[in-house]
């Protein structure tokens, strides 16, 4: 477990949000704080997730893998085929130093393999049964989401499933308000955030992070070749969706 995220409790100035040392060493109190039912979308993704896997041979891509929680949890299910293979793909050489940490025994064993990447214009991934996106696409520019996913179906062998967890918008501005509202209020009572801090978070992620709204991440994913695709969980303004190639 990593540092209290204090972050935002005395910076003056606002800048653009980066997964940068600062950000890795208090992150999973961060994520934990500030995504609503946190902990309870890893168990219930990853009990889905074993619903995919072939009994020996199964991969799995986390995209945007970060500190390597999400790929803790799967390796660590009484469900796991033994010889699953988690491939872990992130961006920042400071995340991706603590989920080395974190998954020292998985990655001694040749069972996890972390890789520096970003997801704009990523590689072709190799053939895999579920592919992972936690609050990663959201990241990721608008016009380089459709080649991200499309990368994505590739890469899934039939059956294969794409997990994918965002943070919305609602499509009436009513609804998206009082969405909103909510959710600062969780931080403020839930998680101890005070107003200062959501305030200048907010400013940092602006610029960085972009929500669709749900029925835009379908459509993106439609295009691409889903068919299959569901709503498993939603809280206000959070959301995961699944997609099975057929």
């Amino acid at each position: 477990m990593g540092q209290q995220d204090t972050l935002f409790q005395t910076i003056n100035k606002s800048q653009d949000f980066a997964f940068d040392e600062r950000v890795a060493e208090v992150f999973d109190d961060m994520v934990s704080r500030s995504v609503p039912f946190y902990h309870e979308i890893q168990r219930i993704q990853a009990d889905l997730i074993m619903d995919f896997l072939p009994a020996t041979g199964g991969v799995i891509c986390d995209l945007g893998c970060s500190t390597g929680t999400t790929l803790a949890y799967l390796s660590g299910h009484p469900r796991c085929p033994a010889d699953t293979r988690l491939l872990g793909y992130d961006n920042s050489e400071p995340m991706l130093a603590k989920a080395e940490q974190k998954l020292a025994t998985q990655i001694a064993a040749g069972l996890v393999d972390l890789n520096l990447a970003d997801l704009t214009g990523l590689q072709a991934l190799p053939p895999t049964d579920v592919v992972i996106l936690n609050w990663a696409l959201q990241f990721v520019r608008p016009i380089d989401r459709e080649a991200l996913l499309a990368n994505v179906y590739s890469a899934l062998n039939p059956g294969g499933i794409l997990l994918l967890s965002e943070k919305v918008l609602a499509k009436d501005t009513f609804f998206n308000r009082l969405y909103i509202d909510h959710y600062l209020q969780f931080k403020k009572s839930q998680s101890g955030y005070t107003d200062a801090e959501n305030q200048r978070k907010r400013e940092a992620l602006e610029n960085v992070l972009v929500p669709y709204r749900l029925d835009e991440n379908y459509t993106l994913l439609a295009k691409v070749g889903f068919k299959q695709m569901d709503t498993y969980f939603q809280w206000f303004n959070f959301a995961c969706m699944m997609a099975v190639k057929a």
